[in-house]
């Protein structure tokens, strides 16, 4: 029989990755001293990074090349 799947909160998942990160210690080491899955808290870890290194959004991207094009970021009321 399959065991029960274990669920962690966001608090615990950030914890354990913020210790990964900041600390340097091995995502084995981590894991064991925290007696998680290795191969989870990998996970974990590699997508926080991903999330740091996020490509920009469309949204701040169009305004970021109005201003380097000195385009008003919305179209301006004839009078």
């Amino acid at each position: 029989m399959a065991e029960k799947r274990r669920k962690f909160d966001p608090e615990f998942r950030e914890g354990a990755v913020r210790i990964v990160t900041e600390t340097g210690k091995a995502i084995a080491e981590v894991a064991d001293d925290l007696g998680i899955n290795e191969t989870t808290l990998a996970s974990w870890v590699s997508r926080a990074r991903r999330a740091e290194t996020a490509p920009v959004g469309e949204s701040d991207e169009l305004e970021r090349l109005r201003r380097e094009n000195g385009v008003p970021a919305s179209p301006q009321p004839a009078d």
